[in-house]
């Protein structure tokens, strides 16, 4: 099954304290955003890529996408000032309401095409399905003074990461639901979680991290070396 994926790429990543989108960071002598869609790009199961992006960047994504050669992204917009409102622009320029959509962090450049493909076989007409890892730490719930009211089943928990996947009409359906009734979620599984569907958890890789912060870039750098593919890649560079 072919599908469809939407890249948030829009955001400023200010606790990354580059000076400007982490998206154009280099890891590797590969700016963040390009390692993220070549993953895509590599996937024969993956249909198109739409990326949203400042409206400042956009030439600037265009430029880079031309230069690596990621042909499959068949349009940059212009995101909004909540993540939810980025997601909803991307899709809007999905014209039909057949197949799977993907929605994809842009600073997430480690997630494995496996995973991918585990995720689009759990979805189905209401449901979607997300990358998760099992919390290992124990959970504690506090009040506003950070006094501990109830420590969580651990059992229980996940960190949600991404790839998400959901039927296009199904996450359409959600951001419409979610406009009208002005609700913000935290990830667009709980747009869909917010109208009545029902969302597998996949479980996924402790690698497949999102870079936020400058101690994120060290631990990229310690996945890529341990990584095959890289390996090559560094021994062609020397």
């Amino acid at each position: 099954m072919t599908y469809t994926v939407i890249i948030p790429a829009a955001g400023q990543g200010k606790r990354m304290n580059a000076g400007r989108n982490k998206q154009f960071l280099q890891i590797r002598s590969l700016p963040l955003i390009i390692r993220t869609l070549q993953v895509f790009q590599k996937d024969e199961a993956c249909h198109q890529i739409i990326v949203v992006a400042n409206f400042d960047e956009i030439e600037d994504m265009k430029q880079l996408f031309a230069h690596y050669e990621v042909t499959k992204v068949q349009a940059v917009v212009s995101g909004g000032r909540e993540r939810q409102e980025s997601v909803y622009a991307g899709l809007q320029e999905i014209n039909h309401d057949e197949g799977v959509v993907l929605v994809h962090d842009g600073a997430r450049p480690f997630v494995r095409q496996e995973e991918i493909h585990q995720l689009i076989n759990k979805v189905s007409a209401n449901a979607g399905a997300v990358l998760a890892a099992r919390v290992k730490d124990t959970i504690k719930k506090g009040s506003a003074d950070q006094i501990v009211t109830e420590t969580l089943m651990r059992d229980e928990l996940w960190s949600v990461q991404t790839p998400q996947a959901f039927p296009v009409e199904l996450l359409k359906r959600a951001h419409e639901g979610a406009r009208t009734s002005e609700f913000l979620g935290t990830d667009d599984a709980s747009l869909v979680e917010h109208i009545g569907g029902h969302i597998h958890l996949v479980p996924g890789s402790e690698e497949n991290i999102k870079l936020t912060t400058p101690y994120d870039i060290s631990i990229a750098e310690m996945i890529l070396e341990g990584r095959k593919e890289d390996q090559h890649e560094n021994r062609a560079r020397l």
